[in-house]
């Protein structure tokens, strides 16, 4: 059966990509492998000096591809907020640091950025505080122009911290919340009642509805396309 590279360090994103695979490809959620289960691991980092999601996913997705000898599926994924013209933008994991490595472990770098985003948005109201979660994913056959790309969002506004706008903000409203997901996922507050946050979403309403979740539907019929072994089998009436 085809393997197929996942690339990308961070668990949460392999989980919730095998989880949304399994729902309707259980093969293809099956060929999904990470880089550290590979022969030759662990491989060098691309730098991604890419200015956009789709560039980004590309370097990734090409330079594993060559490294591994085996198709490789990358994305890149971050938080566009409107009032800050679209930052954090590819610099979302590193925000707080302006895009620089600093050595921080993922749970300090998290919090590291949501308190940055909060201290930029201190002074926007609740109106103007809509945003975004885009994720574009890519994959690559050792080469460096994509086979495949598809792109997912999900929409929502940044709540408010209590340090900034406790006097007029309803409780609701309020953040972070929720113990469920990571990065900004406590901060993006989602529509129509923008009473529930992302990470306050169970991991199979939050694949239903993610940006991740929608990339990844958009690209699995296209892969068993491009790969026949991976469809799963009918069942027998």
């Amino acid at each position: 059966m085809t393997r197929i590279a996942l690339a990308t360090a961070n668990p949460h994103k392999l989980d919730e990509l095998r989880a949304v695979f399994a729902a309707s490809a259980p093969r293809l959620a099956a060929a999904l492998c990470s880089l550290d289960q590979l022969p030759g691991a662990p491989f060098p980092e691309p730098a991604e000096v890419g200015t956009t999601f789709l560039s980004n996913a590309t370097i990734k997705a090409a330079a594993y591809a060559q490294a591994t000898g085996l198709p490789c599926l990358a994305d890149d994924s971050g938080l566009e907020v409107d009032a800050l013209d679209g930052a954090p933008g590819v610099i979302s994991s590193h925000f707080s640091t302006h895009g620089l490595e600093t050595g921080l472990t993922r749970q300090q770098r998290d919090h590291a950025n949501n308190v940055a985003l909060l201290a930029s948005l201190a002074n926007i109201p609740w109106d103007h505080r809509t945003a975004r979660f885009r994720c574009t994913m890519v994959l690559a056959l050792q080469q460096t122009i994509p086979t495949l790309t598809s792109t997912g969002t999900l929409e929502g506004r940044i709540g408010l911290h209590p340090a900034h706008h406790q006097a007029h903000a309803h409780p609701h409203l309020l953040v972070p919340r929720g113990a469920h997901g990571f990065g900004y996922d406590p901060l993006l507050l989602l529509p129509p009642h923008f009473t529930a946050s992302a990470a306050e979403l169970t991991p199979e309403a939050k694949n239903a509805r993610s940006h991740r979740g929608h990339a990844a539907r958009a690209i699995a019929a296209r892969l068993i396309e491009l790969f026949p072994d991976l469809r799963s089998a009918r069942p027998r009436p």
